[in-house]
């Protein structure tokens, strides 16, 4: 049991803070992805 618990506390925070992360980056993501084609749009009337 108390192995059990060690390897909870050993992934479980690891594994937390990767889902956190990924979940905040994924909407920076989208707006990025968003200005790229903005900016191309941009570029292309501007040829």
């Amino acid at each position: 049991m108390e192995e059990l618990c060690t390897n909870i506390a050993n992934l479980g925070f690891p594994i937390a803070m990767s889902v956190y992360l990924l979940v905040r980056i994924e909407g920076k993501l989208d707006v990025l992805t968003g200005s790229i084609n903005e900016l191309s749009k941009a570029i292309i009337t501007l040829k």
